[in-house]
């Protein structure tokens, strides 16, 4: 199973965007996001990719959810370890 990490976008330079995970800037692509972004907005990445942009009613609770799993994983954690190495994987992809 393959999760995307919700960052915040800092800032925009055509369909590239630099957005924010938990103080880890990365660039990533808007190709495929499913509404228009803005500075400020929150987005869910995947390999990359902005592949949603999340709801600003709904962005309290997910970055929760992420936080609790980030903070309460062990090394066995098979998720935690896919939403690390989704962390690691954001890179520019052209």
């Amino acid at each position: 199973m393959c999760l995307g990490v919700p960052g915040k976008v800092i800032e925009i330079d055509g369909i590239l965007a630099t957005v924010d995970f938990w103080g880890v800037r990365r660039q990533i692509r808007l190709d495929i996001v499913d509404e228009p972004v803005a500075p400020g907005d929150y987005v869910l990445n995947h390999v990359g990719y902005a592949i949603r942009r999340i709801p600003p009613e709904d962005i309290g609770e997910t970055l929760e959810l992420y936080e609790s799993l980030l903070a309460d994983s062990t090394d066995e954690d098979l998720m935690a370890a896919d939403v690390r190495g989704e962390l690691a994987a954001g890179e520019v992809r052209k």
